[in-house]
């Protein structure tokens, strides 16, 4: 390198490079920093990467159980797993959806989709109100080019045609713009397609909308779970659920006053295929319904994928069984628990696992545990089971057990178990006073005095789902948008058409125009077809494209014909 007129250097290993010979790069600096992370965060592939990225942290949320659906399980998890369930509750794999990590892919999703959509929509906004490009010199480079020739007698000069062909293409739903009208080459810029981009960006704001509806879902709405048995009432209030699980910003205030009271759950069976005989067809829950304490009583039906909506909170199906009546009594004969007992079925015909809890009773608390039968068979080992999920011959079978339940200890028990550590057996199958087997009506009198349980009744009950999601509205309305800007996206083009036309000396007039997609549009030449006839039904110009009947010739012409024959021609 010169430097100053000197001589050149030769430089080797051992020779360091002098400062003035390195290249200084400017530096980036803090804001330069930020300027570059904000143009990656927004820009498609990010966007793209990160939308991938959420769908792939949501897997964690259903190999594992959650915190906020099911806690009991979650709690048997960390049990059973000692070792493992401390480090995937840390990293809050119970927790996926309102963990940090989970909180934060939605949130730069989400920002990144706005940094993404906002200039965009600014440049095409830009590019609809700006005139087509200025025509071509050469239209015959377009991928397809036609010509047209309008026979002398025609009276048809360049401006006028030139005029005619901006009618044709506005007609045809281009954005047009007539250049040079009275000169001796006007042309028209024609383009049109902008839908394309435009359901483009409906699409990816039609995203940003449906993330923002989850949040509002998750900011402001909750679900509950409740166990209602036939004749029973649900208000809408706390202590009315069984389970309840609110969104990060509840208030008590946002529950409708609205009542619900189970008046009859009917089942239909099917009784007519033997492949499929005693399988539930149907399910019909009436439904008595108040929107506030004030409202008029309603009669509305509840079924499965049909819920009923209450004050915008919908009530869902979701389960069904048998719920027993029985009276329990103590040792001094006082009832010390009355009333339906909700149980758990485990198969098509229905046999339900039972508890029943009587904490109230005296000197000693009781407890049953034991399964039900809608039809109980005996089979010729003297053992009951079920046949048939109708009720054509009811029948409990129980344990009973004294001693302290563990109620009293500020514990939660789980009301479908019974702990039997530290409980005392007073009849079991393999005891000499034998299990309890009680049909409706029947009664039975517990060993040592210590009461008496009654099977008075059966009564049906549901189990329902209730939620109350402030954004579903919306995702069904974005989720639409986003679809049909998909669909605006797919099967719009966008095209731009040229007409150059002059005057030939002997009386003729020149036409000549060229068609280009932006990307791939398979359909252009298609379009280049319909164009010429639009063009040559305007001018009553005879003949067939490509042909020369004397008078008047309309030919077309794609860019790779024309090679073809170039090259003919030069061989």
């Amino acid at each position: 390198m010169r430097k100053n007129g000197s001589s050149p250097v030769e430089k080797n290993s051992d020779t360091p490079a002098a400062d003035t010979d390195d290249v200084v790069l400017p530096k980036l600096g803090f804001l330069g920093s930020l300027r570059w992370a904000w143009r990656q965060l927004t820009s498609m592939r990010s966007a793209l990467f990160l939308l991938l990225l959420l769908a792939v942290a949501a897997v964690p949320g259903s190999l594992f159980p959650q915190r906020s659906s099911n806690p009991s399980n979650v709690t048997t998890y960390l049990a059973d797993n000692p070792t493992t369930g401390p480090i995937l509750d840390w990293f809050k794999l119970f927790d996926v959806y309102s963990s940090p990590w989970f909180a934060a892919i939605y949130l730069l999703l989400f920002t990144s989709l706005i940094g993404c959509v906002v200039p965009r929509a600014k440049i095409h906004f830009k590019a609809i109100k700006s005139a087509p490009p200025r025509t071509p010199k050469r239209l015959s480079r377009l991928p397809e080019y036609g010509t047209v020739e309008i026979p002398s007698d025609s009276g048809i000069d360049a401006q006028t045609a030139v005029r005619d062909a901006a009618a044709v293409l506005k007609s045809r739903g281009y954005r047009v713009e007539v250049r040079d009208a009275d000169g001796a080459r006007p042309s028209v810029g024609a383009e049109r397609g902008f839908l394309k981009e435009v359901g483009n960006l409906v699409f990816h704001t039609s995203l940003i909308g449906v993330l923002v509806a989850v949040a509002v879902s998750g900011l402001f709405g909750y679900s509950g779970q409740r166990v209602l048995v036939e004749g029973e009432t649900f208000v809408n209030t706390l202590v009315g659920y069984d389970t309840f699980t609110p969104g990060a910003n509840f208030d008590s205030t946002q529950l409708s006053p609205f009542s619900v009271q189970l008046d009859k759950f009917a089942v239909t069976f099917d009784r007519e295929s033997t492949a499929h005989y005693g399988q539930p067809l149907d399910f019909n829950a009436t439904l008595t319904t108040k929107d506030s304490p004030s409202a008029p009583a309603q009669t509305q039906t509840l079924k499965v994928n049909d819920p009923v909506s209450l004050g915008g909170t919908n009530l869902y199906l979701v389960g069904n069984g048998y719920a027993p009546v029985v009276t329990v009594k103590d040792g001094a004969g006082n009832i010390a628990f009355q009333g339906p007992v909700v149980s758990v079925p485990t198969d098509g015909a229905y046999t339900s696992l039972i508890v029943i809890k009587a904490p109230d009773a005296q000197p000693s608390q009781l407890g049953f545990v034991g399964f039900f039968l809608p039809t109980a068979l005996i089979d010729d080992k003297g053992v009951a089971f079920g046949s048939d999920p109708d009720p054509f011959n009811p029948q409990l079978n129980l344990n009973s057990f004294y001693g302290d339940l563990g109620l009293d200890n500020g514990v939660p028990r789980n009301v479908f178990t019974l702990d039997t550590k530290g409980l005392s057996q007073l009849n079991g199958r393999d005891l000499p006073t034998k299990g309890i087997v009680l049909a409706p009506g029947g009664s039975y009198d517990l060993p040592e005095g210590k009461g008496s349980i009654s099977f008075d009744g059966l009564k049906r009950y549901v189990a329902l789902d209730i939620r109350h999601d402030p954004g579903q509205g919306m995702v069904l309305v974005f989720s639409v948008l986003a679809l049909l800007g998909l669909m605006a996206s797919l099967f719009f083009n966008r095209r731009r058409v040229w007409v150059r036309t002059g005057n030939h000396p002997d009386g003729r007039t020149m036409v000549e125009y060229g068609l280009l997609a932006r990307g791939e549009d398979h359909r252009l030449a298609a379009e280049s077809k319909a164009l010429d006839k639009a063009l040559r039904t305007k001018w009553l110009v005879p003949g067939t494209p490509g042909a020369d009947n004397g008078t008047g010739t309309i030919s077309t012409t794609s860019t790779a014909a024309q090679s073809s024959t170039t090259a003919s021609k030069d061989q």
